[in-house]
């Protein structure tokens, strides 16, 4: 999940952030602004550890989490706590997702018609796991305001998909801090143009001379009430990772 939440939450939840002093200066500059996003949860490696905290109207539950990242293609991520889901692990290659089920010590593929189902009983979907779309590549985006709302100095970002990119929203807006342009909010909308999910972004705080977000929160639009949070307790980048680590053969080990 470091695709949005690792990468998309992302990612991914995992994150290489350009220096924001020069960028600041650059707010106005689409293409700067573009790369700078999609590269804020993007990284040659990192290693976390997250709680993940979700709410419904059936029922509430918490867990931590260690992953890993390699790029955008390689993750890999094991539940730590509660105990009964612990040693629970998901595997992500490329465009392909394995879960590892301890208690039946099995490891599955997802199938290409689970890929929106549910992540972990979370908001957050197996389709977020491997989506590497970018606003750089994948939509026509522009500034729709620059300027003060609400008492604070603001861009918001508008994309829509171009034609025929493999894409699953019809339109996202997103609210960046001008000051040092990181994300406060995402809003994800269908193809006919409803709001689907809100994405928060809060406490940011500044590692290793990068800005980032710690915690997200998303909310879908049709579940009042509902919501699923992922806080990042610790986060180290650009660790020493190999391709090999995120094999089937580990995905069993890391329990």
């Amino acid at each position: 999940m470091q695709t949005l939440f690792f990468h998309r939450f992302k990612s991914s939840l995992l994150l290489c952030v350009l220096l924001l002093v020069p960028l600041s200066a650059q707010a106005t500059d689409l293409a700067v602004l573009l790369k700078h996003i999609d590269e804020l949860w993007e990284g040659e490696s990192s290693r976390a550890n997250m709680t993940m905290e979700v709410q419904t109207q059936r029922y509430s539950r918490s867990m931590t989490m260690e992953s890993w990242s390699k790029g955008k293609e390689y993750s890999l991520i094991v539940i730590q706590s509660p105990q009964k889901d612990k040693g629970i692990a998901t595997l992500k290659v490329k465009e392909n997702i394995w879960n590892y089920l301890p208690k039946i010590n099995r490891v599955t593929k997802v199938p290409s018609s689970m890929m929106s189902g549910s992540w972990m009983g979370s908001h957050f979907t197996n389709d977020d796991l491997v989506n590497e779309s970018r606003l750089q590549d994948d939509y026509h985006s522009q500034i729709t305001f620059e300027g003060v709302r609400g008492g604070k100095s603001l861009i918001e970002l508008t994309a829509i998909p171009k034609e025929n990119a493999a894409v699953v929203w019809g339109k996202v807006i997103m609210l960046i801090a001008s000051e040092n342009l990181v994300p406060l909010e995402a809003k994800y909308f269908d193809e006919e143009g409803t709001l689907v999910r809100t994405m928060r972004f809060e406490l940011v705080q500044q590692h290793a001379g990068r800005f980032i977000p710690m915690r997200m929160v998303l909310t879908p639009a049709d579940k009042p009430g509902e919501s699923t949070l992922v806080l990042y307790n610790l986060i180290d980048f650009d660790v020493k990772i190999e391709e090999s680590f995120f094999s089937l053969q580990n995905l069993e080990r890391r329990r």
